[in-house]
């Protein structure tokens, strides 16, 4: 069954309506049909099962059936924050980190990242990753769609720390030294609720600068096991093992 989110304004007195990119979606991407189903979640407030009442490429009209309860939201909301990788690394760390349950992304300028973004560039970007984790919430059944901010500088996002429970940091250095509590220690310290920052360099990873001025402002540095990943897989490890630990094991 397709999922599509809304706006509060669009779920009125058990009706929905849907124009724009969805609505051709449906009509014309689709070609589904009077009385069939789709599911339309408000994103945080609530989620229903609709029937097809009117379609057409402009605009679609639904008859909501029932109202649907939400339990697929990780316990806990994890910020991946990456440092800016090359090409469409990102793009694909919002689409498999949305699938995962991340609840929003932070790019930053890190010493060592190539890319450089100015506010225009950033901003056509931000759209469109934006739109991808929407594509990725509605594919995976998520209650929410993740926020990816604006790319910040390595300053604000030493700001942005004080906003979070806990902060880790995903560091080689680690790994290689075999540190392996570190992730399960702080998994172990969040309660239900509770928001996780965690910090992934780019290419080549963070600037041993960098490093200790996270430590300053109480991030923990952790090993993400015995192998050395690259900057696009590591925020999919901590997102399995956060789903293993809250999720499978609770």
């Amino acid at each position: 069954m397709q999922r599509y989110f809304i706006e509060e304004t669009q779920l009125q007195n058990d009706l929905v309506s849907i124009t724009g990119d969805d609505a051709h979606h449906i009509a014309n991407v689709m070609r589904m049909k009077q009385d069939q189903e789709i599911i339309c979640t408000v994103p945080g407030s609530s989620t229903v099962r609709c029937t097809l009442t009117n379609i057409s490429s402009e605009q679609i009209t639904a008859a909501v059936v029932e109202y649907v309860e939400n339990t697929n939201e990780l316990p806990i909301s994890i910020t991946i924050a990456s440092g800016l990788p090359k090409g469409d690394k990102l793009e694909l760390i919002i689409q498999k980190g949305t699938e995962l349950g991340a609840s929003g992304f932070l790019p930053f300028a890190a010493a060592r990242s190539i890319v450089k973004l100015d506010d225009k560039k950033a901003s056509k970007k931000v759209d469109r990753w934006q739109k991808i984790a929407k594509e990725a919430a509605e594919q995976s059944y998520r209650f929410i769609v993740p926020t990816v901010e604006q790319p910040a500088s390595f300053q604000q996002l030493l700001n942005s720390i004080q906003y979070y429970d806990a902060c880790i940091v995903a560091y080689e250095e680690s790994a290689k030294t075999g540190e392996s509590a570190g992730l399960v220690q702080t998994f172990q310290s969040l309660k239900e609720g509770s928001r996780l920052l965690v910090v992934f360099g780019p290419e080549g990873g963070l600037s041993e600068k960098e490093v200790n001025q996270l430590e300053e402002k109480g991030a923990k540095l952790c090993g993400l096991g015995p192998r050395i990943l690259r900057t696009e897989t590591a925020p999919f490890y901590v997102l399995a093992a956060a789903s293993f630990h809250f999720e499978l094991m609770g």
